[in-house]
């Protein structure tokens, strides 16, 4: 009896020294940063921290200040820099929200790799925030620009890209873990959304930028950055975009237009959208074969068609079928012609088909790439024209 009740007494004495959140941190104690901005500075890095200010955007005040504040720091390494911001910062920046990090295109034409190994490492960061490259600018400046409908800046950011991507297709979403991957990868380079500021950036750091409509500045995504490995080397056009999203079967939602036979134009609407990439060998050759089934809505009719005829429909679907046939060809012959590398991860095709015979392509893949034979076949199903089927154009005929 004795001994259980020794053993019950340091049991209790343990509980009382491990009870408790020992590493817990006080909101009070915390900036949390939702933005993060890496720039170069000569051989340093200037890291920029989009901070809440919690008292305005929790709708208790009246908004007299911004909602959020910009801490800034150089340092020989990231890490270093985010820890100088102290000398600055009443409280020490928490990564634990990042929504957004914007890396500078000089930064992104150097290299990448390195600024991406804190944030792979650190244990408070997740990997659920979007990364994206400042286009023709530093990307500092994207985190400056005060927003309408949403306050804190960085939450807009990753809503906006997050909706377009759903929603219109030439842009795309990339987290760490994603990133990484392609990063790595021995059949795939990575790609990664452009960001830049239309109008005039020096109001959109103030708060009349926000006090206006429209905003005399905003934000707004554009372009796809193209990787040799970690090094940027080119960009993608909305078009080229849309492209390549197609290619790797990420079109949720978006809209195009035919012209019609007789002049005008026909918007579409995509609701559904399929690919399918498959690879094969031809005497040791590789070749490319991809087949995309999409649904698409009538969307817009700005021509004289008759929509109640099966026979135009179908010629409509064949108009839509080229159409996307010849954009998404054009895409990957720029990327083989000018760029050179394989970003549609056509190698990884090849890898999962026949793994024998990658082990021989993979030394030389890039160099495979730009001489592959691509066949592309796309399919489009209208199975619905809205509320009305002929527009009123039809009984304004002359």
């Amino acid at each position: 009896m004795k001994r259980k009740g020794l053993l019950l007494c340091i049991f209790i004495i343990l509980l009382i020294f491990v009870t408790g959140c020992w590493n817990r941190r006080e909101l009070n104690d915390l900036a949390i940063a939702v933005g993060i901005a890496i720039d170069k500075s000569g051989n340093q890095y200037k890291v920029s921290a989009q901070v809440v200010e919690p008292g305005e955007v929790s709708g208790k005040k009246g908004g007299s200040v911004a909602p959020v504040t910009l801490y800034q720091a150089t340092g020989d390494t990231i890490l270093e820099a985010l820890r100088q911001m102290t000398t600055i910062s009443p409280r020490k920046i928490y990564l634990a929200h990042i929504r957004i990090l914007v890396l500078s295109e000089s930064l992104a034409r150097e290299g990448i790799r390195d600024s991406l190994d804190l944030m792979s490492r650190e244990p408070e960061t997740r990997n659920d925030y979007f990364i994206v490259v400042a286009k023709q600018a530093t990307a500092e400046d994207m985190l400056k620009i005060l927003t309408n409908l949403e306050k804190v800046p960085s939450i807009r950011l990753f809503s906006t890209l997050e909706t377009s991507a759903k929603q219109w297709a030439p842009t795309t979403t990339v987290n760490l873990d994603k990133l990484i991957s392609e990063l790595v990868s021995e059949g795939r380079h990575p790609v990664l959304t452009g960001l830049n500021v239309i109008g005039d950036k020096k109001i959109g750091e103030s708060k009349k930028n926000v006090e206006t409509v429209p905003s005399p500045a905003d934000m707004q995504y554009s372009g796809l950055a193209v990787f040799r490995k970690d090094k940027l080397i080119g960009w993608l056009s909305d078009e080229e975009g849309k492209a390549y999203n197609y290619i790797d079967n990420n079109i949720k939602s978006t809209v195009g237009h035919v012209n019609c036979p007789d002049g005008g134009k026909l918007s579409l609407k995509v609701i559904r959208s399929n690919t399918k990439v498959k690879g094969s060998l031809r005497d040791e050759h590789p070749r490319i074969t991809i087949e995309v089934q999409s649904e698409a809505n009538v969307g817009e009719v700005q021509c004289h068609l008759d929509l109640t005829k099966t026979e135009t429909i179908a010629e409509v679907e064949k108009l839509a079928d080229r159409k996307t046939e010849e954009f998404i060809e054009k895409t990957i012959k720029k990327v083989q012609q000018e760029y050179k590398i394989d970003i549609f991860g056509f190698g990884e095709v090849i890898r999962r088909s026949y793994p024998k015979a990658w082990k021989k392509l993979k030394k030389n893949w890039d160099q495979t790439f730009v001489n592959i034979p691509v066949n592309v076949k796309v399919t489009h199903k209208i199975p619905y024209l809205g509320k009305i089927s002929n527009s009123f154009l039809e009984d304004m005929k002359e």
